[in-house]
Formats: structure tokens, C-alpha cells, sequence
């Protein structure tokens, strides 16, 4: 079984923080064997991961966090960025036509843009997976509940640290039943459900950190594009 990071964000997100660099040095230290860098509606961080992934001894794996009109998606597997603001099914199916899988963050959280806020649970069973357990949780109660639908429809299940500063990468890890050590296989193997899930909580002062962070670059980012 492989171990693999399926959602992590660099400095490309407008609430992440560290390099491309930082975060495969990490990846590496706690012994992962993959990494997807997932930043929010932007991809060419992602892309340079895969690049520079082998030389850390890590699989790089290309995608992003989508930003739908129903809430977030995560697409592996791209090359090429998905429009945000697209509707639930359309942003699935951008996805598929690249040859990638779509799965689902954190789908109970609505204060995180959960997608169950404005799809049904029968939309949902659309995705490819279901993140069932995402590190930067308060009481556990929406990873509870994503495990619980993913199992009453069968479909496959991932965790990711959806670590927005470094030293988080890796809080949560899938365990991939991948045939071969490369992003295809690992895919593929997610696909068809060969994943186990554990991880383990954000300590809730970095993910009140992270969240002041990402309040300050978005202030700064918006203060900037009025007065250009």
C-alpha cells in the first residue's frame, strides 16, 4: 500500500503559505510515497510539483481544488485548469474528459463550500470518491458523516491533511493498493476503491493560523485589485 497526500495547498492558494519545495522536503520527511498539491482554482504549482516530485523520491500527482457552483471538488489526475463556477456535474465531467477522477472534500462542511449545501446526496454519489477524512476538523462529525454515505454507496474513500502550511503535510494520508509506484496506477486504484483512510486532527491552533493567514492574503488581494 502506498501513501499518498491527496490535498494539500502551496502559496498559489490565496490561503496557503509555503513553496512547492517546502511541502515535497515534508512529504518526504514523514515518509510519503505521493503528493497532489490541490490549490484553489489554480494548477501550474501542482504541475511543477510533478515535476520536481522524482527528485525527492515522491509521485507527483497534477489536479486541483475546484471551486463549482455547488461547492469544492477535488480534480486529479489534470493538466489543464477547470473553470470555477461551473455546476456540480459539469466540473465531474471536465474532470473525466482529462482523464482524471473527481473526488468530494469535506462534503458535509458547508462553512468550507461542502457541496451537500446545494446538491442532493444523489448528485453526490456522481464523484469518483469521497473524502471521508479531512485533518482540519473541530468535532469529527462531518468526517463521520462522509464515511457513513460514502459506505451506504459503495463508493471508494480518501483522507487528505487539506494542509495550507507544510509541516501539516501528511496529517492524513490514503493507502493506495496501487499496482505501480506511478500517478496513473494510483488513480486508477482509488477509482475502483483500493484505499484505506487514517489521519489524525490539525492541532486547532495551526488551523486558526491558517484561517487568519488566508483572511489577510484575501483583504490584501481584493485592497490590490481595486487600486490597480
Amino acid at each position: 500500500m502506498l501513501s499518498v497526500e491527496l490535498h494539500v495547498h502551496s502559496s498559489l492558494s490565496y490561503d496557503g503559505r509555503d513553496s512547492v519545495d517546502l511541502i515535497l522536503q515534508q512529504a518526504r520527511a514523514v515518509g510519503l510515497d505521493a503528493v497532489a498539491i490541490t490549490d484553489h482554482d489554480e494548477i501550474d504549482a501542482s504541475l511543477a510539483a510533478v515535476e520536481h516530485a522524482p527528485a525527492y523520491g515522491l509521485v507527483g500527482i497534477p489536479g486541483m481544488e475546484i471551486s463549482s457552483k455547488a461547492g469544492h471538488v477535488l480534480g486529479l489526475g489534470i493538466e489543464e485548469t477547470v473553470p470555477a463556477g461551473l455546476p456540480f456535474g459539469e466540473t465531474i465531467a471536465r474532470v473525466r474528459e482529462q482523464g482524471g477522477i473527481a473526488i468530494v472534500p469535506h462534503p458535509f462542511q458547508e462553512s468550507r463550500h461542502g457541496v451537500l449545501a446545494k446538491i442532493s446526496r444523489e448528485e453526490l454519489a456522481r464523484a469518483d470518491a469521497i473524502e471521508v477524512y479531512n485533518s482540519r476538523l473541530l468535532t469529527g462529525r462531518s468526517n463521520r458523516q462522509a464515511e457513513r454515505y460514502a459506505r451506504s454507496r459503495n463508493l471508494p474513500m480518501t483522507a487528505g491533511s487539506d494542509a495550507h502550511v507544510s509541516e501539516m503535510v501528511g496529517q492524513a494520508v490514503t493507502r493506495v493498493g496501487a499496482d505501480e509506484r506511478d500517478a496513473d496506477a494510483i488513480l486508477e486504484a482509488i477509482a475502483d476503491g483500493r484505499t484505506a483512510v487514517e489521519g489524525k486532527r490539525t492541532p486547532w491552533h495551526i488551523s486558526f493560523r491558517q484561517a487568519a493567514g488566508g483572511a489577510k492574503r484575501r483583504v490584501k488581494s481584493r485592497v490590490t485589485e481595486l487600486f490597480e
